[in-house]
This record gives C-alpha cells, structure tokens and sequence, in this order.
C-alpha cells in the first residue's frame, strides 16, 4: 500500500489559512484508494533548507515523496523587486544572481529526498493571487527565474512535475495573495493522488502535469 509523505511549506501545511475549511494533507486523504496513508511533514514557513531536519521524522513505511518548496526563499528575494538599477542588464543579473542561489539550496533538499530512494514529485512555485495587478505582473515575471531552476531539476533527474501556476489558477484558490484556500487545496490534492495513483512517479521519464 502506498504512503505518500508531503514536503515542504504552507503549500501543504495550509491548516491556519482555510478559515475551518479541509487542509491540503486532509483532502489528499479523503481521495486516496482504500488502505493508501498520507502524511504530511511540510511546516508553513519552511524554506530549502528545512527539508532535511522533515526528512528526519520520515515515516517507517514511507513509499512516495511529494516536495512543495521555494516559495518562501523567493520571498527572501522581495527586495530584488526594489532594488534601483543602473540599467535592464543589471537588474537581470540581480535576479540572476538569486538563481544561482536558489539553485544550490534547492538542489540539495531534492537531492536530500532522491537520496532516500522513494519515488519523488516536485511543485513548482504559484504566482499568488495580488489585487494590485501591476504588482502581480512583476511577481509572476519573477517567479520564472525560480520556477525555471525547479523544472530544470525536474527534467535532469527525470521526476514528474506539478506545475502549480495551472493548478491554482483563481482567485477562489487562494487564501490570501500566497496562500491557497481550502478551493485550492483541493485541487492541489487531486492533482496529488492522481500523480501518484497514475504511476507518473516511476523515474521513466519527465511528466509536467497542470491539473
């Protein structure tokens, strides 16, 4: 029987945002096939660098790795949007610069779960739902430079990847500007279970799955 295990942030440890509603690692649960387990290890603020000690309370019958995780070190990166600029080159190489760093730290807590051996699925980051919607054009633009070390990974190491931009893509799915509702939960979580129930975790080949 299959015992998905959920890494990460508040991507997955949604409970304080869903005004009462269902969770993330609740509704995964309630989709799963009878005698399937779920748990969820993902804490809300967690960056790359947080996998690892998630890592250390692995259940004992662990068998499929789901990570959600960036969204918060792009969140350390908010003063790049500020910064001034000489000039547009300098500015990409601001965010270049960030890239490179995240793609450190982000390669070592998915190599940190690759190395356990269980089949492994990565999200990438959401663009948030922001009512400024200059502010959300920004967001979304600099939210490719992580997103792109996350599907590079992705596709390096053959892992299916939930792409989360298409997953929550209304308002609806959002608890506030960057965290998802109950709504969104529940998409996230189907799109989990049917990752996992489909066999898209198996290492043949690389699958960018939106829904």
């Amino acid at each position: 029987m299959a015992h998905i295990v959920l890494l990460g942030d508040s991507i997955f440890d949604n409970g304080c945002y869903t005004m009462g509603g269902p969770d993330v690692i609740s509704q995964v649960r309630k989709l799963l096939p009878a005698g399937w387990q779920a748990s969820l290890l993902a804490v809300d603020g967690a960056t790359t660098e947080d996998v690892p000690s998630q890592l250390r309370r692995m259940p004992s019958d662990a068998s499929h790795l789901v990570l959600s995780v960036g969204g918060n070190n792009a969140l350390m990166n908010s003063n790049i949007l500020h910064m001034p600029a000489g000039s547009t080159s300098q500015a990409i190489g601001t965010l270049a610069d960030a890239s490179k760093q995240f793609e450190e730290r982000y390669r070592k807590a998915a190599d940190e779960c690759r190395r356990l051996g269980f089949p492994l699925a990565l999200c990438t980051i959401y663009n948030g739902c922001f009512p400024d919607l200059d502010f959300q054009r920004v967001i979304s633009t600099a939210l490719m430079v992580f997103n792109d070390v996350i599907l590079r990974v992705g596709i390096e190491f053959r892992l299916p990847i939930i792409d989360l931009r298409f997953v929550c893509s209304s308002p609806s799915d959002y608890a506030n500007p960057i965290e998802p509702s109950s709504a969104g939960g529940a998409k996230i979580a189907r799109t989990i279970v049917n990752v996992i129930s489909a066999g898209h975790t198996n290492g043949a080949d690389t699958r960018v799955v939106i829904a």
